[in-house]
């Protein structure tokens, strides 16, 4: 090997104080969540990307907070020691044992998705595990800085696991995908916040060309024949299990759409609060529509704004694809 190196790098060196006894712990954490690995004691190592070098300052921060000591530099690594390729060696070494974890519990899912004449529960389920461990992969993707072998085999298991439930979701649901209305009256409570606005959304973007809306006092409304209800009591259409209404309407009439999934997760974080796919949009979102309620008194309104934002999130997603 060359004893010069050309490539640049991003090193974080910290002293961190030994009280509190979590302390190192959590740093650690910290720094493989941001996808470091270290080449030193207390020497972690990043590309030189402007992502990495926020990380690693947040880091910095954290450990000054504590009474400890940490700065970074970006250095290239020369001499006949570690070399370049050494390193994007131990970035997908660890990438690697985090993808064939994730692979591991997706041969377990997807054996279990082709186990004959499951039923709706065993589907719901097999949906909830695969949507943990497509955000897993994600968040593993997103520090593969180098493009790990593993990465790509993995996403196509997935992709067959998901496959395998499309198949296996049987004639009921085609026969939902193939009867999306046209006009009907669609009712909800009053007071319209995000499972609503995004849901209403849906409807009219991907359901309904022609909706209309009404919100409602739940204790004074009377149901009547042809009306479609959401996110209400003893609606055709409200949360089921741990799946919040919008959730629902996608599962129904349009499951196969991957830029409306990652906009259900999204909208389940803000709804249900129980941090299930850790979005991190959901805070952002979450104020959004804060915003939004306090501006609009009227549920028409609400709906109305929230169909730009929707409009925008759904385009982000999906690489702007939108249906005519």
């Amino acid at each position: 090997m060359s004893a010069a190196s050309t490539a640049r790098w991003l090193l974080l060196i910290h002293q961190i104080p030994p009280k509190p006894d979590y302390l190192r712990v959590k740093i650690g954490r910290r720094l493989q969540r941001v996808g470091a690995v270290a080449i030193k004691n207390s020497v972690y190592i990043l590309p030189p990307t402007t992502d990495c070098f926020e990380d690693f300052q947040w880091i910095v921060r954290e450990i000054e907070e504590a009474g400890g000591e940490a700065f970074i530099s970006e250095a290239s690594l020369m001499g006949e020691g570690l070399t370049d390729d050494d390193v994007r060696a131990r970035f997908n070494s660890a990438r690697g044992e985090e993808y064939q974890e994730i692979r591991a519990e997706g041969q377990s899912l997807l054996k279990a998705v082709k186990r004959p004449n499951p039923n709706e529960t065993d589907r719901k389920v097999a949906e909830h595990e695969l949507a943990k461990l497509r955000r897993r992969y994600e968040i593993v993707n997103a520090i593969d800085f180098f493009e790990a072998l593993d990465g790509s085999s993995v996403a196509a298991l997935l992709s067959d696991v998901q496959q395998e439930i499309e198949l296996r979701r049987g004639s009921r649901q085609s026969a939902d995908r193939s009867r999306l209305v046209n006009g009907a009256t669609w009712v909800t409570r009053r007071d319209v916040h995000v499972d609503r606005i995004a849901s209403a959304w849906l409807i009219r973007r991907f359901i309904d060309r022609r909706p209309r809306f009404r919100f409602v006092d739940p204790k004074r409304y009377e149901h009547a024949k042809g009306e479609l209800r959401f996110d209400m009591f003893e609606a055709e259409y409200t949360h089921v299990g741990d799946a919040c209404t919008f959730e629902t309407l996608m599962s129904e009439f349009v499951p196969k759409d991957e830029g409306l999934r990652e906009l259900a997760e999204i909208v389940h974080d803000v709804d249900c609060k129980d941090a299930k796919f850790r979005r991190d949009e959901a805070a952002g979102v979450a104020r959004t529509i804060d915003g939004i309620a306090k501006l609009c008194d009227r549920d028409e309104d609400r709906v109305e704004r929230g169909r730009a934002l929707f409009d925008e999130l759904y385009a982000a997603f999906s690489g702007g694809a939108a249906r005519a």
